[in-house]
């Protein structure tokens, strides 16, 4: 069986820890949207994050760089496409653009954490925090 002949212990920790990372951050800027009660919470965001990192990560292992390079663009239009789905219009006003960004913004920080860089990752996901509480007050006004 050729799943046991190319078992390769580092790969499979490497791949743990990318997932692993997307996972808890992920799970980070949803549970601030399920606090706020928007209309995509901890769980999406997580599993955003989560399939991105796989995806990236399975990318790169079949065919390095090149192969995680055209990943990146199907996953930012598919997770555009999700985002999509958060948006509506009521009337004369829209809603869920904030979350729509933010669901796609996990995304990127899960394809940073399966592309290898973490330390990137937790960077956008320690931008991603306060770009959504910071601006706040500010609205109200």
């Amino acid at each position: 069986m050729n799943a046991f002949a190319n078992f390769d212990g580092a790969e499979i920790l490497n791949t743990f820890l990318s997932l692993l990372v997307a996972l808890v951050l992920g799970t980070a800027i949803g549970a601030e949207r399920q606090y706020r009660q928007r209309t995509s919470g901890l769980r999406i965001n997580a599993l955003v994050a989560l399939g991105a990192s796989a995806f990236v990560d399975l990318g790169m292992r079949l065919t390095g760089n090149d192969g995680a390079t055209r990943v990146l663009a199907y996953v930012a239009s598919g997770v555009g496409f999700l985002g999509a789905g958060v948006i509506i219009k009521e009337g004369m006003n829209v809603r869920g653009l904030s979350t729509a960004a933010t669901v796609w913004c996990s995304a990127v920080m899960g394809a940073f954490a399966g592309a290898d860089p973490p330390a990137e990752a937790f960077v956008l996901a320690g931008f991603v925090l306060p770009g959504n509480t910071l601006p706040r007050p500010l609205v109200r006004l």
